[in-house]
């Protein structure tokens, strides 16, 4: 082959090189630490990371079990019940308020209420026995008494787990007592409603000392 022919051969395959030699490397997402590319307007094409969600701390309430101990002093450490009044009664310090708040927030205000008696308290509560945390079933039930509640519990799940009616039970005359700032509130509940879907406004979430009657 002449040399002309061979510096032609060349002209021709270096522009070929310049075009392709660029691309190298423009492969979205193929180079080490690139991120995925996203089609605009369509974020879905990218997991996003949940949310962190924390439930929610538990809040003493009355006739709780709570375990108070405080490290090395064994005379101050007591297991008591949270009073009616919400209070509970410990060696230097008498009553101190628990009803209303956490297990972490009473062992802050029990600690800074020590260190006028001792240096550097520390001090853990446990909540041993939950009994703040319930509602009342009662009449034409087969189980009837009071039931733990659980988170969410509706009327629906309460009265089953009352093990459901007796053959005297009015069904369409059921309703839960609740007390609020003082005062007693009445909420109807018909069950053959509710089990058909007709007015789910009636299967209320329940709080803690609800009761549900059973004509």
């Amino acid at each position: 082959m002449s040399d002309k022919c061979l510096k032609a051969g060349m002209l021709m395959v270096l522009p070929l090189l310049m075009i392709f030699i660029p691309l190298r490397g423009t492969v979205v997402g193929k180079e080490k630490g690139s991120k995925p590319a996203v089609a605009p307007g369509n974020p879905g094409n990218v997991q996003q990371p949940l949310p962190s969600g924390k439930a929610p701390d538990y809040v003493i309430g009355t006739e709780d079990v709570l375990d108070i101990n405080v490290w090395k002093e064994p005379e101050v450490s007591r297991t008591v019940p949270v009073r009616p009044d919400g209070k509970i009664s410990l060696p230097l310090l008498n009553d101190v308020q628990a009803a209303g708040l956490t297990p972490m927030q009473l062992g802050t205000v029990v600690t800074e209420q020590l260190t006028k008696f001792m240096a550097q308290p520390q001090v853990t509560v446990i909540v041993t026995t939950i009994n703040s945390r319930r509602v009342y079933v009662l009449g034409e039930v087969n189980r009837g008494g009071y039931i733990p509640l659980m988170p969410n519990m509706t009327v629906l799940q309460a009265l089953s787990s009352a093990g459901g009616f007796t053959q005297f039970a009015n069904q369409k005359q059921i309703y839960v007592l609740r007390y609020e700032d003082g005062k007693q509130i009445r909420y109807a509940f018909n069950y053959k409603q509710a089990v058909q879907g007709k007015d789910g406004t009636q299967n209320i979430i329940l709080k803690p000392g609800d009761t549900i009657v059973v004509p």
